[in-house]
């Protein structure tokens, strides 16, 4: 995924959500100045390999076999927690640092690399639990254009732009344990988010070629993002 290919979702994605482009480049930008350069080569472990990208949805106790058996596994969020609880260590950390930072720290002290997002409303996190972090151990991205090791692969929520950092580094195959689209726990704001996150994941199967197996009998109603 290039920028140019995202920006018009992004787009889209701010104008229906009512959120603030500048704010995202300004958590960028602080991002920039906490981040060090990331090796990405420590990922080839992601090509050919089929991914699972586990959400922190309630199903995901009940579909712990999916990460078990995949080759490489990307915990979203507080997926991490409950996979390492079940005995299945995450390769690769994906989260916003909105709700569990300890857990980030420790993986990142532990070498497991985490993808840390900076958006207009976590500036404050960004700037408190940088500096406790492994650094090396952090790939810094974003939702707007990437600068300096800041980078941008896609996505939105925690959960997609696991799925698609997948693909970008050459997943074959994507398994999505965890993955509540009509979790009736969840706010109107975090609603319309899983909202996007289905129409994404609608996206990168069609780019994929791919279908997956968490949008059987929802395709007829997702609304594509052009």
């Amino acid at each position: 995924m290039n920028f140019a290919t995202w920006e018009p979702v992004y787009g889209a994605i701010l104008a229906d959500l009512g959120f603030d482009r500048t704010g995202d480049e300004r958590a960028r930008d602080v991002l920039v100045d906490l981040a060090e350069p990331f090796e990405t080569d420590r990922l080839a472990g992601i090509e050919g390999a089929t991914v699972a990208v586990a959400g922190a949805g309630p199903s995901l106790p009940g579909e712990l076999d999916l990460a078990a058996e995949a080759d490489y596994v990307i915990a979203a969020s507080t997926a991490a927690d409950v996979l390492m609880e079940a005995g299945i260590d995450p390769d690769l950390f994906v989260t916003d640092v909105d709700k569990n930072p300890e857990t980030l720290r420790g993986l990142t002290e532990r070498g497991v690399p985490a993808a840390v997002h900076a958006h207009g409303d976590n500036v404050g996190l960004i700037e408190r639990w940088m500096p406790r972090l492994a650094g090396e151990n952090v790939l810094p991205t974003t939702q707007a254009a990437p600068k300096g090791p800041v980078k941008n692969f896609g996505g939105f929520t925690d959960g997609d732009r696991g799925a698609f950092l997948a693909d970008h580094f050459g997943a074959a195959r994507l398994a999505f344990p965890g993955w509540d689209l009509d979790d009736p726990s969840v706010g109107p704001m975090k609603a319309r988010k899983l909202r996007w996150a289905e129409r994404l994941l609608r996206w990168l199967e069609t780019r994929r070629d791919e279908r997956f197996p968490v949008l059987d009998g929802r395709r007829d109603g997702i609304d594509p993002v052009y």
